[in-house]
């Protein structure tokens, strides 16, 4: 089995709603993104000859989709009141609306699933919150 990683970083902030400690305010993250694609067997393209696939499309890939969350408030449908979301929107903040409480964990499953969409053969992401703390979603754990 081949395997490849590449790994992209953005920075954004994000708050968990009836969390009841720090993380209910709102604070930033440097979040870092790895994410593994896996093959049997080498390409035998002239081009891709001995490769999964060319990193630069991977890495291409995965920084527009980690490009959407750069230097973003980071909130999940609903746990704003519609009128603050209004405001921040007037006063010109980005905000980035998800449907799933922004966690290293979901977002972990975000990125395997938004990767694999795209049809990489992707085995695990792994999103680090902080220099030392990280979570992974892989095939072994959905299927697990």
């Amino acid at each position: 089995m081949y395997c490849i990683a590449t790994e992209a970083s953005f920075d954004a902030a994000h708050f968990l709603k009836n969390y009841n400690g720090k993380c209910k305010n709102i604070h930033g993250h440097r979040w870092r993104v790895i994410i593994r694609t896996k093959a049997d067997s080498l390409q035998e393209d002239n081009e891709y000859d001995g490769m999964i696939t060319d990193f630069k499309d991977v890495k291409r890939d995965l920084n527009s989709i980690v490009d959407r969350f750069d230097h973003t408030l980071i909130y999940e449908e609903g746990s704003l009141s519609k009128k603050l979301e209004e405001l921040l929107i007037e006063e010109g903040f980005e905000l980035n609306k998800v449907n799933f409480r922004p966690t290293a964990e979901n977002f972990s499953r975000y990125f395997f699933e938004t990767m694999k969409g795209l049809g990489y053969n992707i085995t695990e992401t792994t999103v680090y919150e902080t220099v030392a703390n990280y979570a992974s979603y892989s095939e072994e754990q959905a299927n697990g």
